[in-house]
């Protein structure tokens, strides 16, 4: 098993934050399918304000390159996404387009 642990910024809007969750309280079918497929066997989305915290772990099947190809190949998913980016907004220093940044791990015990 892998465990990654990713983060992204909701807009600062409660109204907006609200659809989003709502949104993920019973994601689409499809969007669930393209998940598992992938090799994430197990996937969390906590949020403190405005900022999200995604936890996921997977199998040795999973890599971040074939999971993008899989979603640039999937019309549902680009669906999914673009209606997201409704909802969400760029953390600081991530790149131009970058949703979800891959966050570093600094302590364990």
């Amino acid at each position: 098993m892998n465990r990654y642990c990713l983060a992204l910024d909701l807009k600062d809007d409660p109204q907006l934050i609200a659809e989003y969750e709502k949104y993920h309280e019973a994601i689409w079918p499809e969007i669930h399918k393209s998940i598992v497929e992938s090799g994430i066997t197990h996937m969390e989305i906590w949020r403190c304000f405005n900022r999200m915290f995604m936890i996921m772990e997977t199998d040795n099947t999973f890599s971040f390159d074939k999971k993008g190809a899989m979603d640039a190949a999937n019309a549902t998913v680009q669906e999914w996404e673009s209606l997201m980016w409704k909802y969400q907004q760029a953390i600081p220093g991530s790149k131009p387009g970058e949703k979800w940044v891959l966050m570093k791990k600094v302590f364990e015990i």
